[in-house]
């Protein structure tokens, strides 16, 4: 046994090995070392004796699972050694031998295979080994032997690595050397995405990797990776599921028929799909009946043929193009008839061969005709070498690392012209540099449609005889280049142009209504309508009108009016003027509100009319506007808003024939935070919204003079309120349909903007055009006049009663002077003085003291319709106390009572003379009773009554109207007001109680007697009672 000394982790393997060579010997029976090429069974040298150079070599053929390409690599194999040995001048003085046996392309029985033939003598100086997994195995292994490995059919690309496979060279290109031929391909016709789909193999994940990094390099993208280790149905589904149309497949010919019944019962072949497949087997790989019955694939021939129609295949080149003559003296078609030759000797493939059908490997055999021939070359060398050393070939065992590194470099040097094509081996890793075609099944056979020489990168498509494109003669089944995936064409979700256009419409008439408001509140100012409204303050509820119309603009601008980087600009305008169009224009109005709110509750409080003054009302609009700007402004600057794209469902196209799908796409203006600011943006105005219903529904029966619109501003706030409450939950609805959104919106807002501008001032622009001359502006200047000449009147009143007091005075010193004179004269006539004293009356008081006596005088102005006449009631009568006698009749019609109508020397001059005033006045009547008061001597006052001052009006009018005072009551009684007024005085001093409408009544005409007692002059009635008496 071969001392292991180079690695111990192989000691396992070695003796697992040993275990299955022991199992493996019952079925040698068939194969059991058999010496190819050897003279005892192949005649293969005849003549000279020579040393025999015996190789050990490893083919699988009657496995079941990989590839089986030994079923034609072994002749192939057998072929070369004889023309090796029959070629003269190499290998001088030797013939070249192979033992091999049948491995089934298994890892673990290719191991047992190779233990066997090195510890069987005789000693053998290389190795020659088909199938990756195999060759994975043995190639490990054999550096420890000191053995180089030569693979025919391996095409993983893990065995390009140099540091696990330091002695191995192979003829059948890497896997990998497909990779750029497919990336050249994709690049053509402009592939971007691939989708992959590979058997669980060591040597198909490879592949896969270093077909990735390769697509990557060249901005080409690998979406979809499936794989499968028994049933492929599964992966297959996924790639349908996720919309591969270029596929490349990595897998075994056996597992290949299971992928392409897959792919017909998927439905993913056609003119929309693309599929590449391995190149390397048979040419009627997908249509041999009997693979699909002993494989129980469940697809007919014609399934199977169908879904392979039009597939790619990409394989290095294994057979030479030219017709030339290769190192072996034979061209291409001598070789292909003598291996044909051999394969129907073998009555396995006989039959099979008579009617074209090649056993697997056949495409192969070329690689192992040419690996035997590089074996030959490199040995023929390496002898030379040895020669020049003083050594021999003979010279070698496992243990002999010297010739063993001789071989290795030796081997990578070996270049030919072989039956596979031009045969050279890349120093850094062994591989065969090989060129690589591409091949198309068209009509059920496989046409070569381009090259690719790996070497210079170069890539050739053959001259077209027929094809869709001009310079390749590839055929496309839709008659066009299928695409990489479901071309998906985004269509923004714009607003209807029409929709969009009336909305802006509306938007420049609403701005032109509120330029013409504005217009109007400078023009007519001096109209009271006008100017207690305060026009400053509606001015600025216009503006913020125009702001939020305005901002109905941007807020319809989408991808077919800006571009994506001016989007964001649009979205912030947007916000900036519908944000702070209603901060100023419902904060206008809620600062009227608020004013009518305040003066109502002061005038409750201390009964004080509060005056409005505008700059208060542009102070609260200021404050709700400064909030405006702080927020927007911190949102800006920390978190700007952006365009962010929503998509929808996909759409088929409406052309179905065309690959082609529409994503709806919708743009939004959007931040990061988003939800948060509208959440800080929705809290602040709904609080104003709140607050202002509220003060809405407080002033609602409210109606103030400073302020003559509040009414009206009060339902233009119910306006806006309802409208945001509605428009809030809707938008939620049909946020994303954009025209139902966009013209709900616009809607809203126009209708509200235009509803509150039409409340405020259309009411205005109709009585300003409906009056000229503001009547009510006339009413206040005939009011402010009437209040002039009232005044005046009242100031000539006062100075008349100033004059009718003076005049009284006078009268009552010219009674008192006649009275004195008539006492003198008397007390002349009588001879002596007398200490008497008369009362007022005239009565004379006893002489402990004086008796004063007054009388009640009723006075009644009756008016009749006809003034002319004039009713008994109103003339004067009088009642005498118990102590006096009555007064006497008026002296005239006129009904002016004078001093000298009084009795028991009692005078009632009146308080006023007529002075030829009216007597009369249209519509009712004036009582005025004036109750007496008696004194008598011992300065003591006796009243028949409590003193008490009650004034009681009852008042009919043909308008309806509040109470009002008296002064206005006698001047509404002016000819066509009919009222009774009823005025009852009980007090002996005539007071305040009836100044007002003594005053009053006589601006109007109205005549009012009373009874007043004067001043007396008797000397019994003192000062001090007299003033008591005042």
């Amino acid at each position: 046994m071969v001392k292991l000394s180079h690695s111990r982790c192989w000691l396992p393997v070695v003796l697992a090995a040993n275990l299955l060579s022991v199992t493996i010997d019952g079925s040698q029976s068939r194969h059991g070392h058999r010496r190819g090429g050897g003279p005892e069974d192949h005649n293969t040298h005849v003549g000279v004796k020579k040393q025999t150079i015996t190789i050990a070599g490893i083919f699988p053929i009657t496995g079941v699972e990989g590839w089986q390409g030994g079923q034609a690599c072994e002749p192939a194999a057998h072929l070369a050694l004889e023309d090796v040995n029959n070629y003269p001048n190499l290998l001088p003085g030797y013939h070249l031998n192979m033992y091999w046996n049948d491995s089934g392309c298994d890892a673990g029985k290719g191991a047992a295979v190779m233990y066997d033939l090195l510890y069987s003598k005789p000693q053998k100086v290389l190795l020659l080994a088909g199938c990756s997994t195999v060759c994975t195995t043995v190639s490990e292994a054999s550096q420890l032997f000191n053995l180089v490995t030569v693979c025919y059919g391996a095409s993983s690309p893990a065995l390009s690595n140099r540091q696990r496979f330091p002695t191995l060279f192979r003829t059948h290109p890497s896997a990998t050397v497909h990779n750029p031929t497919r990336v050249r391909v994709f690049q053509r016709y402009k592939w971007s995405r691939i989708s992959i789909i590979q058997e669980a193999e060591e040597v198909f994940s490879t592949t896969l990797d270093d077909l990735e990094a390769r697509c990557k390099n060249a901005g080409i993208n690998i979406d979809i990776r499936q794989s499968f280790l028994r049933n492929p149905e599964a992966a297959v589904a996924n790639l349908k599921r996720q919309d591969a149309r270029v596929i490349v497949g990595l897998f075994y010919a056996k597992a290949a028929r299971k992928v392409l019944c897959e792919i017909y019962k998927q439905k993913i072949f056609g003119p929309k799909y693309v599929w590449f497949f391995i190149g390397w087997y048979e040419d009627d790989w997908f249509r041999n009946k009997k693979h699909l019955e002993e494989e129980n694939i469940n697809c007919t021939v014609s399934q199977m043929t169908e879904a392979a129609e039009g597939h790619f295949t990409t394989e290095a080149l294994q057979w030479n193009q030219d017709d030339t003559e290769t190192i072996s003296g034979k061209t291409v078609d001598e070789f292909a008839d003598q291996l044909k030759g051999l394969l129907r000797d073998n009555p396995r493939y006989a039959k099979n061969v008579d009617k074209g059908i090649m056993p697997e490997g056949y495409l192969e055999a070329p690689l192992a005709y040419d690996a035997i021939w590089a074996v030959a070359l490199a040995l023929n060398s390496t002898m030379a070498k040895l020669a020049a050393m003083g050594q021999t070939i003979e010279d070698y065992n496992y243990e002999n690392k010297e010739i063993g590194n001789i071989i290795l470099d030796q081997f990578g040097d070996v270049k030919f012209d072989g039956i596979s094509g031009r045969v050279a081996f890349n120093e850094d890793t062994g591989d065969r540099i090989a060129w690589t075609k591409v091949e198309q099944l068209q009509d059920a056979v496989y046409e070569v449609v381009a090259f690719y020489d790996q070497k210079t990168d170069n890539m050739s498509w053959v001259n077209p005889r027929y094809g869709d494109i001009e310079d390749d003669k590839v055929i496309w089944r839709g008659g066009k280049v299928p695409q990489d995936r479901t071309i998906v064409q985004t269509e923004l979700m714009m607003v209807n142009l029409w929709l969009y256009g009336a909305m802006v419409f509306l938007v420049i008439l609403g701005c032109v209504f509120a330029a013409l408001f504005i217009y109007v509140n400078f023009k007519y100012s001096h109209r009271r309508i006008i100017r207690d409204s305060h026009p400053s303050c509606n001015n600025l509820m216009l503006v913020g009108v125009m702001f939020c119309l305005l901002a109905l603009v941007p807020g319809g601008l989408d991808g077919r009016f800006v571009s994506s980087s001016v989007f964001p600009i649009a979205c912030h305008l947007g916000t900036w003027l519908l944000t702070t169009g209603f901060s100023l224009s419902y904060g206008a109005m809620f600062s009227k509100i608020w004013r009518v709110h305040r003066i109502t509750r002061m005038s409750k409080e201390d009964g004080k009319t509060a005056e409005v003054v505008p700059w208060k009302l542009w102070l609260a609009v200021a404050f709700l506007l400064l909030i405006d700007v702080i927020l927007l402004t911190i949102w800006t600057v920390i978190d700007p808003l952006g365009r962010e794209v929503r998509n929808f469902a996909k759409l088929a196209a409406p052309n179905p024939d065309d690959d082609i799908e529409i994503l709806p796409q919708l743009e939004h203006c959007k931040s990061k935070h988003h939800k948060v600011w509208l959440g800080i943006i929705y809290a602040y105005k709904g609080l104003q919204l709140i607050l202002g219903l509220f003060l809405t529904y407080e002033t609602r029966s409210q109606k103030v003079k400073q302020i003559n619109d509040s009414r009206l501003v009060g339902m233009a706030v119910y306006n806006v309120v309802i409208l945001c409450s509605i428009t809030a939950p809707v938008m939620l609805l049909v946020g994303d349909q954009q025209n139902a959104a966009f013209c709900f919106v616009s809607l809203a807002n126009i209708f509200c903007c235009y509803l509150s501008m039409a409340l405020i001032y259309v009411p205005k622009i109709l009585f300003i055009r409906k009056h000229a001359h503001d009547p009510r502006e006339k009413e206040e200047s005939e009011v402010v006049n009437r209040q002039m000449e009232q005044e005046h009147k009242k100031v000539n009143a006062d100075n008349e009663v100033l004059k009718m007091s003076l005049k009284e005075r006078e009268q009552e010193l010219s009674i008192l002077r006649l009275r004195v004179s008539s006492l003198k004269k008397k007390s002349s006539s009588q001879g002596s003085p007398r200490n008497t004293k008369n009362d007022l009356n005239g009565k004379a008081t006893k002489p402990r003291g004086p008796q004063v006596s007054f009388s009640i005088t009723k006075t009644t102005v009756t008016i009749n319709e006809d003034p002319s006449t004039i009713s008994e009631a109103s003339r004067p009568t009088s009642t005498s106390p118990t102590t006096g006698p009555s007064c006497s009749s008026p002296q005239s019609s006129g009904h002016t009572y004078s001093s000298h109508s009084c009795c028991n020397s009692q005078c009632n001059p009146p308080s006023r003379a007529n002075h030829g005033q009216p007597q009369y006045l249209q519509g009712g009547v004036v009582e005025v009773y004036h109750h007496d008061s008696r004194y008598s001597n011992g300065h003591s006052r006796k009243s028949t009554s409590s003193v008490d001052c009650e004034a009681e009006l009852s008042h009919t009018f043909d308008t309806e109207d509040d109470y009002e005072p008296l002064t206005r009551s006698v001047d509404r009684l002016n000819g066509h007001v009919e009222r009774t007024s009823v005025v009852k005085f009980a007090n002996p001093i005539v007071g305040s109680c009836i100044s007002d409408l003594e005053r009053s009544a006589s601006l109007k005409g109205i005549t009012v007697f009373r009874g007043k007692v004067p001043k007396s002059t008797d000397p019994l009635l003192s000062d001090e009672l007299y003033e008591s008496y005042l």
